[in-house]
């Protein structure tokens, strides 16, 4: 028979187990453990409290794993008695763990425990599930845990897990790390980084968001770069051996612990005095002349990132967080322009558009795509819808000039009409050929781009390989 605490409404409850909290755990996450320690399902100990809004859920039902409970007075002093813990060592271990008397209904009844439910990463910080095996060696429960972790702390070098983003319903909790030795060591690079961030006065999170920024952006342009072996390589391995089964998925999901070590790599280079300086020489200094696509600054940052042929695709990025964001605010910072209190002239801000995509996000992409209900304005980049409807427009008008009925002589009627036919049909197939592209970068598996376009299987790898047909 299982056991259970005998739970009463109007005083202190009497309890069996003890359950410790976990450092930095949700509010929420510590109850889970608490109901299974005496075999019962979370929702078990809910009637306890009176809630004023619903637990948050998924759109599709599903209970959020990164949901927080924020609890008033009595609602502490019950949770404390439940788990047989001190409410000191609580608020020392949950940062949610704060009054909120003043966030919770006034029809509240007198005297009775109550709690507010949230989203966690909008109380304190970003969630990640536990390591289940430190959970284990932690409380004697094998069971999930969420805790608050920053995107650098997401590594349990003891049993060598990536901890994911709590925030996303994939069924995945961690990642295997044991095949990628290089993640758990740009973690204890990270500590060196940091300090070093604090030394100029700068925020170690501004330099980290800056610089996953910077490198996310290149993760989305590496499908289209044929020198690339290392992400590839480290993708499958998380994946366990074999990504291209569901290759998009696995893509959204294992992003951040793929591109974890340039992250590192690149928020070291960017607070390098040395790099700046490479920076400001690449620029003309005081002379003004237009920034080389071979300039010194990205030809550095491609060798230390392990990627010597990177420098003049990074240099062309005119609209990225690096380009457009970090190198233009040092060198208008060095020569004076701009308002020196807004955020031109904070190398480290990265504005809304340029951040990355949540995971979230790209996995609901990948199933309205799936489902074939995602618009192709929201899928394919806006470089590319404008090529197409360039080329498109452009045979419309060509293929307008044939005139059927032309007053000419027949050779000279003819072979304009077939100039024209054959040029038109050329742009199409252009078209076409962009078509194909736009849909392979969002997502259609090559099977049915090929199919629907009737385009032999070798041609549909060549543009998945190498990318949009040059411009004319």
């Amino acid at each position: 028979m299982t056991t259970q605490p005998a739970i009463r409404k109007a005083g202190q409850p009497a309890t069996v187990f003890r359950v410790a909290p976990l450092n930095r755990e949700t509010t929420w996450s510590l109850m889970c453990r608490i109901a299974a320690r005496y075999g019962q399902e979370p929702g078990w100990l809910l009637g306890n409290w009176q809630w004023t809004n619903y637990q948050p859920r998924h759109p599709g039902g599903t209970p959020r794993a990164d949901a927080e409970v924020l609890l008033d007075r009595d609602g502490r002093a019950l949770l404390a008695g439940l788990c047989r813990v001190d409410e000191e060592i609580l608020e020392q271990a949950l940062p949610s763990w704060r009054p909120v008397e003043e966030q919770l209904t006034e029809q509240q009844r007198p005297g009775t425990a109550g709690g507010l439910w949230r989203v966690g990463g909008t109380v304190v910080e970003p969630t990640a599930f536990g390591c289940r095996l430190c959970v284990a060696r932690r409380s004697g429960q094998a069971v999930r845990a969420v805790r608050y972790a920053k995107r650098w702390q997401r590594v349990c070098e003891r049993h060598h897990r990536w901890q994911l983003d709590a925030d996303v319903d994939h069924g995945l909790e961690n990642l295997d790390l044991r095949e990628s030795p290089e993640v758990a060591q740009a973690q204890r690079q990270w500590t060196g980084v940091e300090r070093r961030a604090r030394r100029v006065g700068v925020e170690p999170a501004e330099v980290f968001g800056l610089a996953r920024a910077v490198v996310c952006r290149w993760w989305e342009q590496a499908l289209g770069w044929g020198e690339e072996r290392i992400w590839p390589a480290r993708l499958h391995r998380l994946a366990g051996g074999d990504a291209a089964g569901r290759f998009w998925w696995w893509h959204a999901v294992a992003r951040d612990a793929v591109v974890f070590p340039e992250v590192v790599a690149v928020a070291d280079a960017l607070l390098d005095p040395a790099m700046e300086e490479l920076a400001w020489a690449d620029s003309g200094r005081e002379q003004i002349r237009p920034r080389s696509t071979d300039g010194a600054f990205c030809r550095e940052l491609g060798e230390r990132v392990g990627r010597p042929w990177l420098g003049p695709l990074v240099a062309v990025d005119y609209d990225g967080p690096l380009v457009a964001g970090w190198l233009g605010t040092v060198i208008r910072r060095r020569r004076g322009v701009g308002d020196p209190d807004g955020r031109g002239q904070d190398p480290w801000w990265v504005s809304r558009e340029r951040q990355p995509v949540s995971t979230g996000v790209q996995l609901r992409l990948l199933a309205e795509r799936e489902n074939g209900t995602i618009s192709w304005r929201k899928a394919v980049p806006d470089s590319d819808r404008a090529l197409l409807e360039r080329l498109l427009d452009e045979a419309v008008q060509m293929l307008g000039d044939v005139h059927v009925h032309s007053g000419r002589p027949v050779a000279e009627a003819s072979q304009n009409m077939l100039r024209l036919l054959v040029r038109g049909s050329e742009i199409l197939d252009r078209a076409l050929l962009e078509a194909a592209h736009g849909a392979l970068q969002a997502g259609v598996p090559p099977q049915f781009v090929g199919e629907w376009g009737k385009i032999p299987a070798d041609l549909v790898e060549e543009i998945a390989r190498r990318g949009p047909a040059a411009d004319d």
